[in-house]
């Protein structure tokens, strides 16, 4: 097989145009799950908005409820209206290399196994690392199956920079879980 791959000088959601792009020519290659990482929400219409009326299953993954201060939550509710006005589905969960141990380590400066995990894909990229956390997620939440190829979209900050290919499975069987392809992201 060969597959091109695009690099972006930069990154961030300058980028998110052509990721959406790309997401697209795989839905027409036939790829049907599609999970895709937004924060405020204005990524997830996009893509929302791009493959309407496809034959697709897109699962948007938001941060959880107080990620970025106490009880506030970051999907604006007109963005969440118009996912699933277009046929989206939302998860919004506990992102999982934030979870209790990120409590433990700011009080105690350790060092925890999750921790280490999303250091460890960041070496590919934080769109790569939030990629393979929001298939798992999805897949926890019941919005697409396991054990199937899944086309991931997550970015740097906000918008998109970043296009995988992931065997999809939940957050229990991480270890299985299998980066296929990446067919986009930041060169810095």
């Amino acid at each position: 097989m060969i597959r091109q791959v695009e690099y972006f000088e930069k990154p961030g959601k300058e980028n998110s145009e052509r990721c959406i792009e790309i997401v697209a020519s795989l839905v027409d290659e036939g790829y049907k799950h599609l999970v895709v990482a937004t924060t405020v929400g204005d990524t997830g219409v996009a893509m929302a908005r791009r493959l309407h009326g496809k034959d697709v299953n897109l699962a948007v993954v938001t941060h959880s409820a107080g990620f970025k201060e106490p009880n506030q939550f970051e999907l604006l509710p007109e963005n969440r209206d118009e996912i699933l006005r277009l046929g989206g589905k939302i998860y919004t969960g506990t992102i999982l290399t934030h979870s209790i141990e990120t409590a433990f380590s700011q009080k105690f400066q350790g060092l925890y196994p999750s921790m280490i995990v999303a250091q460890s894909l960041r070496r590919f990229g934080e769109g790569a690392k939030v990629c393979c956390e929001i298939v798992m997620e999805a897949c926890d939440g019941g919005l697409i199956p396991e054990f199937e190829e899944v086309v991931a979209v997550a970015g740097t900050g906000r918008g998109a920079d970043t296009v995988c290919i992931i065997k999809s499975v939940a957050s229990k069987r991480f270890l299985e879980l299998k980066v296929l392809e990446i067919l986009a992201k930041p060169r810095g």
